[in-house]
């Protein structure tokens, strides 16, 4: 039995395999809420939103998410949940000064990767990683809320006219 949550091993796979940090902050902000809201993966979860609006060359909120995240996991030890958090905060705190300190269009966006301490994770990370297939293209969007289902069911709509032209042009040919 892992005492590691499911949806964390899931964001940790989506964070290092797959460098998908929308689908990062999916997993990991439904676990922060059935977690009462906990400030640690609320932390997480904002480094992985901060990478997303980084690489989207959303600078301002790459870094104000990125700080956020800092700011949440100061008081955690450097090694928690199986990872080496010490060395991830080292990494995002580098990144925070650059996009402050430096001219945001000379600089080159850099995936970040969270190491793995614990080796009953690194099993439970490998195993998960088989069934736990890549989104391909990578979502850029939430896929919750009403408007999303408005666009879904239009798209499928879309889908069933098109066939039943192309049906119709069959039968009539």
């Amino acid at each position: 039995m892992s005492s590691y949550e499911p949806l964390y091993i899931d964001y940790l796979i989506y964070f290092n395999r797959d460098r998908d940090y929308f689908e990062c902050h999916e997993v990991l902000e439904e676990l922060w809420l059935e977690r009462d809201r906990d400030p640690l993966y609320k932390g997480l979860l904002q480094i992985a939103v901060g990478l997303y609006h980084y690489r989207n060359r959303n600078f301002r909120g790459g870094r104000m998410m990125l700080q956020s995240s800092l700011e949440l996991l100061e008081s955690y030890p450097d090694s928690i949940l199986g990872i080496h958090l010490g060395d991830l905060k080292a990494d995002v705190h580098r990144i925070v000064n650059e996009l402050q300190d430096h001219d945001s269009e000379k600089l080159e966006y850099r995936d970040l990767s969270i190491l793995i301490e614990d080796k009953a994770l690194v099993q439970h990370i490998q195993k998960r990683s088989l069934e736990l297939k890549p989104n391909v293209p990578q979502r850029r969007s939430p896929t919750r809320g009403r408007i999303y289902e408005e666009k879904m069911k239009a798209l499928h709509q879309t889908e069933l006219h098109e066939h039943d032209e192309n049906a119709n042009h069959q039968a009539n040919n």
